[in-house]
């Protein structure tokens, strides 16, 4: 198979970079919100979590609660028998050992009591943090619902015309040899809206818009080699191939008309791929 011409390579290149710059604009079209869906269910598996061991502690603490009072009760009925039996002792031995034992049992009542008063203050604070924690619960999970609703309107509208976009990106990638796509793919991923192949527009890079030499674009419309930008590194691609490239792609795009180019002025440098890597070449006086 013979082969392609540098043209060729080029619209190659230029289709790609339109198929996914349509599926850039589908993402930017969904923004943050699979982010901010991903985060927001992260957090709301926090504070469900936090939630869970807040009334677990509540639900330990009034158990210690109850214990006391069950322990106070009990106190309270070892007091009433030993004041019954009080009227019933024959010496002072036994008056004295009922008086220690009411006295051990009404300073066990006293610590339990403390106890359940400490125990009643900290289950106070966890209930009032619970409550906290569940109402950001509650708000948290309607704005993730909120949010849902929102993502999903916006896949269900582009979800078919992407999952069309992304086959046509792969069966366009098969078509370019593999140091050409590592370059490609190398460059979209170092600006944040994804332009790896742009046309000179006006005497200038589509890209970042810095003046393009005529002799420079003399040799992009001549197609002898792909030259990239010397200022951003962008693939660069004359207008007129460019308007070609469009028109051949289904569907079809509105064409902006060729631009015209003067090639009178010296040229300041050019940049060529070579093994997917840029090196900057034809410097002149």
């Amino acid at each position: 198979m013979a082969e392609k011409s540098v043209a060729e390579k080029l619209k190659d290149l230029y289709h790609l970079q339109n198929i996914d710059s349509q599926i850039d604009e589908i993402e930017v079209l969904k923004g943050e919100l699979p982010i901010e869906v991903s985060d927001l269910e992260d957090e709301i598996a926090g504070l469900e979590t936090r939630a869970g061991r807040l009334q677990q502690t509540v639900d330990e603490l009034n158990a210690e609660v109850s214990q006391y009072e069950k322990n106070t009760n009990e106190a309270n009925a070892l007091i009433e028998r030993y004041t019954s039996q009080l009227d019933d002792v024959k010496n002072n031995r036994e008056f004295e050992s009922l008086n220690k034992e009411l006295e051990l049992q009404r300073l066990d009542i006293q610590l339990f009591e403390k106890k359940m008063r400490e125990l009643n203050d900290t289950i106070a604070g966890k209930k009032e943090t619970l409550e906290a924690t569940r109402e950001r619960l509650e708000k948290k999970a309607k704005e993730l619902e909120t949010k849902k609703v929102e993502l999903n309107e916006i896949i269900e509208k582009t979800e078919k015309e992407e999952k069309k976009l992304r086959k046509e990106s792969e069966k366009a990638r098969k078509k370019i040899e593999e140091r050409l796509l590592k370059a490609y793919d190398r460059i979209r991923n170092n600006y944040r809206n994804g332009l790896a192949v742009v046309t000179v527009e006006r005497d200038a890079c589509g890209g970042c818009f810095n003046q393009i030499p005529p002799q420079t674009q003399l040799e992009i419309a001549m197609h002898k080699k792909i030259l990239a930008c010397e200022h951003c590194g962008r693939i660069l691609m004359d207008k007129e191939t460019g308007t070609i490239a469009e028109a051949q792609e289904e569907p079809a795009k509105d064409c902006d008309a060729a631009v015209e180019t003067s090639l009178q002025k010296t040229p300041a440098g050019t940049a060529e791929i070579t093994g997917g890597v840029f090196h900057f070449t034809g410097f002149r006086g």
